[in-house]
C-alpha cells in the first residue's frame, strides 16, 4: 500500500528572468513502511523533491497524495494539520542552543498544546528511544555530531509521525557515527512502523538501509526500484556511475588496482550465486589472464552482496567464451565503460 504518491511532478524556479527546472515529470509510489531512498548528486533536484513531499514547497506541476489525500486539494489549515504526520531531520540538527535536550524535544508538542508535564514525560521516553537518557539535562553545545542528530530524531518522533524525511542526515557525521544513526534509523522502522524518506548522495548510505531507491539526474528519476534489484544490475548511466563510484571498502571489499582493459565486465554474486571458485577456475580453464580490476563485498539492505569489475583478454573470441562461461554459472554480467576509479 502506497503511503506516498508522486503523479508527474515538476517544479519551475524564475528569478530575473532565468528560469530553472528543477524537477521535471517526477513519479514515484513509496510504500507504507518502507525505507525509501532517494539519491542524486548535487543539483539533482532530490532536496526540491523532498521538500515538495510535505509541501514546504509547492510543486508548479502534478500531485503529491500522502496517505490517500492530495495535499495540493488542501486549505492551509488542513495542510497544517497534515504535516504532523509529517516530520523531518536536517544535515545540520536544527536544535535551540538555549534549550537543554528535553526542552528542545518538548518544544514541539508545547507548542501543539501538550501540557508541560505530558511533554517532559513523553520526551524521556524517546530518549531511551535513541539512547540518550543520560543526555537529557546536557546543552547542543555539550553534544556530539552524532547525538545531535539522534535528539533531532526524538524531536522528530514526537508527533508521532507516520513518515520521516531525512535531509542529508547523515552527511555531516564521521562514517562509524552514520552508521549508528542509520541503525538507530532502522530500528524506528522496525519497532514504529514509520516510512522513512531518506535524501542523500551517499550511495553507501542507501544501500545500507533503503529498500527501494529512486535515483535523480537533472531533475528526472534515472531509475528506480527495489535496492537489491537496482545495485546488482543498474539499467541507466547516472544508476551505473552512483554504483561504480562507490568505492567504500567494507568487510572483504577492498579496490585493488586500476588497470587498463580492451573490456571491461562487472559481475555481482551473492551467497546463493556460486559454490565454487568461478574466477579460479575460469582462468584454468581458458588459460588466460583476467585481471580483477575492483573486488568488493557490500552491505545491501542487510545482505552481502559481492562485486567485481574484471579486465578480460583482447581476443573478441575468448572475451565471448569468457562471458558465456560466467553466464552459465549464473552469473549476470554487464559491460563497463570508462575507467574503474
Amino acid at each position: 500500500m502506497a503511503e506516498i504518491e508522486v503523479r508527474g511532478l515538476s517544479k519551475t524556479f524564475e528569478k530575473d528572468k532565468v528560469v530553472v527546472d528543477a524537477l521535471r515529470d517526477v513519479n514515484l509510489q513509496i510504500d507504507k513502511g518502507s525505507i525509501y531512498g532517494i539519491i542524486g548528486m548535487s543539483g539533482a533536484g532530490k532536496s526540491t523533491l523532498v521538500r515538495c513531499l510535505n509541501y514546504l514547497e509547492k510543486p508548479t506541476k502534478g500531485q503529491v497524495i500522502v496517505g490517500g489525500e492530495d495535499l495540493g486539494t488542501l486549505r492551509e489549515k488542513e495542510l497544517l494539520l497534515k504535516r504532523r504526520n509529517i516530520s523531518m531531520i536536517f544535515q545540520h540538527f536544527n536544535l535551540l542552543m538555549q534549550k537543554n535536550v528535553v526542552e528542545n524535544i518538548c518544544f514541539p508538542l508545547e507548542i501543539q498544546g501538550l501540557g508541560k508535564q505530558e511533554a517532559r514525560k513523553k520526551a524521556i521516553e524517546l530518549l531511551e528511544i535513541v539512547g540518550l537518557t543520560e543526555k537529557e539535562k546536557a546543552y547542543p553545545a555539550q553534544l556530539s555530531g552524532g547525538q545531535k542528530q539522534r535528539v533531532a530524531i526524538a524531536r522528530a518522533l514526537a508527533a508521532d509521525p507516520k513518515i520521516l524525511l531525512c535531509d542529508e542526515a547523515t552527511s555531516a557525521l564521521d562514517p562509524q557515527t552514520t552508521a549508528s544513526i542509520l541503525e538507530l534509523l532502522q530500528d524506528i522502522n522496525r519497532r514504529m512502523g514509520i516510512t522513512i524518506v531518506i535524501i542523500t548522495h551517499q550511495m553507501s548510505v542507501v544501500r545500507k538501509i533503503c529498500t527501494h531507491v529512486a535515483i535523480m539526474q537533472a531533475g528526472e528519476v534515472a531509475e528506480q526500484g527495489e535496492m537489491e534489484a537496482v545495485f546488482k544490475h543498474p539499467k541507466s548511466k547516472a544508476a551505473r556511475k552512483m554504483i561504480l563510484g562507490d568505492n567504500e571498502p567494507e568487510l572483504a571489499g577492498q579496490l585493488v588496482e586500476q588497470l587498463v582493459a580492451d573490456k571491461k565486465i562487472r559481475i555481482v554474486f551473492s551467497a546463493n550465486s556460486a559454490f565454487e571458485p568461478v574466477i579460479a577456475n575460469m582462468i584454468l580453464k581458458f588459460k588466460a589472464p583476467v585481471n580483477i580490476l575492483r573486488a568488493n563485498t557490500r552491505n545491501v539492505g542487510g545482505l552481502a552482496v559481492g562485486e567485481m569489475i574484471l579486465g578480460l583478454p583482447p581476443e573478441p573470441a575468448l572475451q565471448a567464451a569468457i562471458e558465456k562461461y560466467l553466464v552459465e554459472r549464473g552469473l549476470e554480467i554487464e559491460e563497463v565503460t570508462g575507467d574503474v576509479e
